[in-house]
């Protein structure tokens, strides 16, 4: 169970407090907004897209001097009744073009490896865009083809990261009256567990205080999502589920590090050291994303939901060599979309603007870093204030991703104090099990993907397709 009294609780209530003295009434003038353009044709992508892809920038921020950029991808069902979802990345710093063709979008890489040529692109049957309009937003900004007007600008504290995506949203309504009316939800995976509560705050008083456009705000759905400071201490009963340390070292931990397994707040006995030592060991040259899969390069270290500032020094990568057991690998299809980015027909067709970034990166995680401020690790007070206004929630985790393990959601999930509705079952597709589900007496809904890692779509993307699909019709997993 998370800690009532953890040593971010302070910090966490001071973000909130900030949140809430932000200004209540905000007006979006209609000039504010700059028009998009629509893409009919993507390099790699052989004839026209069989859907309707927007992209353009909006700006936010003290003078708009933050430029967002966005793709905009609408539902092939019924795009004027069909819900709107806005889409965060976690990271922070990493592109949502992560949503658009390795996640939950329309698209992916028909290659494994490069070869040299323009990587080459297919439409998906599992995109969530078959039921829903999506909105993939490449923030904070430095992240993706967002970039800012001057170098101060560049510097932005998570709080404002947030604010900005609020700023956002509105003025993009402002530019899609037709969608103002739709069931809007806020999702993201990983880091965006931080990010995603506190923009649903901020949309939720923004309507109490009559913010122009209205949303129609639903809900929200996380994957994975990184929440509380003490979420590495469930990574220890995970590893002896796992079986990658022994039960009798979880045994011995328990006993001397009092549930505390984080270097820099264990106990300083002797024993649990020692203990702490052997996990490292242990633990090594494991892939953090999805324990079942080989250890390729400095790829997963990137993608590590922890901040720096967060995080102690319990795993390491020690070679940056790829083995030829990664390759076709995720690594591998990551590193098409480097190559595909940057290709200038590529910006030209998406109506990137030259000259705004030196180079586009899947994550910018380690380049964000100097940029971005962290003020709080904690997000579990704003699944609380969501619950008690009747949101409804969709948190799923992979159950093989040692980075945020499901013992730790479920743990916050549990921390939150509602009765179940629905208990512990299987939920099934194409007649096998996908997973595990419960629901709750708040609206949320808790799900695992079995054999999933960290970003649960990238490896079953069928499988989170049809979760998500029978939850936001409202129907039972």
């Amino acid at each position: 169970m998370p800690k009532s009294n953890y040593s971010l609780i302070s910090s966490s209530m001071f973000l909130h407090l900030l949140l809430l003295a932000l200004p209540l009434v905000i007006q979006i003038s209609p000039l504010q907004v700059q028009a998009a353009a629509t893409v009919k044709f993507l390099p790699g992508f052989d004839g026209p897209l069989p859907f309707h892809l927007e992209t353009g920038y909006v700006g936010v921020g003290k003078e708009e001097k933050h430029q967002l950029f966005y793709y905009f991808i609408k539902s092939e069902s019924d795009p004027g009744n069909d819900p709107l979802i806005l889409w965060l990345t976690g990271g922070p710093g990493c592109s949502s073009f992560n949503g658009v063709v390795y996640e939950i979008g329309p698209l992916y890489y028909k290659q494994k490896k490069y070869n040299g040529s323009l990587p080459t692109l297919g439409a998906t049957p599992n995109s969530w865009t078959k039921v829903a309009n999506i909105i993939f937003l490449e923030q904070p900004v430095n992240t993706g083809f967002s970039y800012a007007t001057t170098p101060e600008a560049m510097h932005v504290i998570d709080v404002d990261a947030c604010t900005h995506v609020y700023q956002f949203l509105l003025k993009w309504l402002v530019d899609h009256p037709e969608f103002s009316s739709n069931n809007f939800y806020l999702g993201g995976d990983s880091y965006s567990g931080i990010v995603v509560p506190r923009v649903v705050q901020l949309i939720s008083d923004g309507i109490e205080a009559g913010n122009k456009p209205l949303v129609n705000l639903k809900g929200y759905l996380l994957g994975n999502p990184l929440t509380f400071p003490e979420e590495e201490n469930f990574v220890i009963p995970f590893l002896v589920g796992m079986a990658i340390i022994p039960i009798e070292l979880y045994q011995s931990m328990m006993q001397n590090c009092k549930g505390e397994y984080r270097k820099e707040f264990a106990p300083t006995n002797a024993q649990c050291t020692q203990d702490l030592n052997i996990v490292d060991e242990l633990s090594n040259n494991i892939n953090d994303q999805h324990v079942l899969d080989p250890l390729c390069g400095s790829e997963t270290e990137l993608k590590s939901p922890f901040p720096s500032k967060f995080r102690g020094s319990r795993r390491s990568i020690q070679e940056n060599a790829i083995s030829p057991s990664c390759y076709g690998k995720l690594v591998d299809r990551h590193e098409l979309s480097n190559y595909w980015a940057n290709d200038p027909r590529v910006q030209k067709a998406l109506h990137v603007r030259k000259g705004t970034i030196d180079h586009w990166a899947r994550c910018k995680q380690n380049g964000i870093k100097k940029y971005y401020t962290f003020t709080s690790m904690d997000s579990i007070s704003y699944h609380r204030n969501h619950s008690a206004k009747g949101y409804r929630s969709l948190i799923y985790s992979g159950d093989h991703d040692m980075g945020v393990p499901f013992q730790s959601t479920e743990a916050w999930i549990k921390s939150l104090n509602y009765s179940i509705v629905d208990n512990w079952r299987q939920w099934i597709v194409n007649g096998q099990v996908a997973g595990y589900t419960r629901s709750y007496a708040n609206k949320m809904t808790y799900a695992t993907v079995k054999g999933a890692g960290h970003v649960a779509p990238e490896y079953k993307r069928e499988e989170c397709f049809n979760m998500f699909k029978r939850w936001i019709s409202h129907n039972p997993l």
